[in-house]
């Protein structure tokens, strides 16, 4: 059953647009943040570990991803944030300590709000503008058939 589950999960990834792809990133690091704060809560340094590492791993791809020449300004802010959340999970690793865990999950979940209003609104845009391309397509094809 569990290799059906990863088959599916490969395929959703593979055909998904690249924003449904980021938001799944970041729920995917905001679930190992989560399973880190529950794995200190119960001892389960185990869970702990793995948690930090797979939320890193991704927040560090966000990092590593990002074109500072095309996003400028934001593309720093970006880059200086996921730098805070990786010494976040850092600390919270060395010390044993849920506060840094919990910092981290709230700018996680802030930034994946951001990003869900932000692509909302570009496919709302986009889909403006086809209805917009439509209709006047559709008014020149019907000039051209007036006498």
């Amino acid at each position: 059953m569990n290799a059906f589950w990863n088959q599916y999960q490969q395929n959703q990834v593979n055909q998904a647009p690249p924003e449904q792809i980021l938001i799944m990133l970041y729920d995917a690091a905001i679930r190992h943040t989560v399973r880190a704060i529950k794995g200190l809560a119960n001892r389960d340094m185990v869970a702990k570990a793995e948690g930090i590492s797979k939320a890193m791993h991704i927040i560090t791809t966000f990092s590593d991803t990002l074109d500072h020449q095309i996003g400028g300004e934001i593309a720093e802010n970006l880059d200086a944030l996921y730098n805070f959340m990786v010494r976040e999970l850092s600390r919270a690793n060395l010390n044993n300590d849920p506060a840094p865990l919990k910092n981290v999950e709230s700018l996680l979940r802030e930034l994946r709000a951001t990003w869900t209003e932000a692509i909302e609104a570009y496919q709302q845009q986009q889909a403006e503008k086809r209805a917009e391309r439509a209709g006047k397509n559709a008014a020149a094809g019907y000039a051209q058939m007036m006498p």
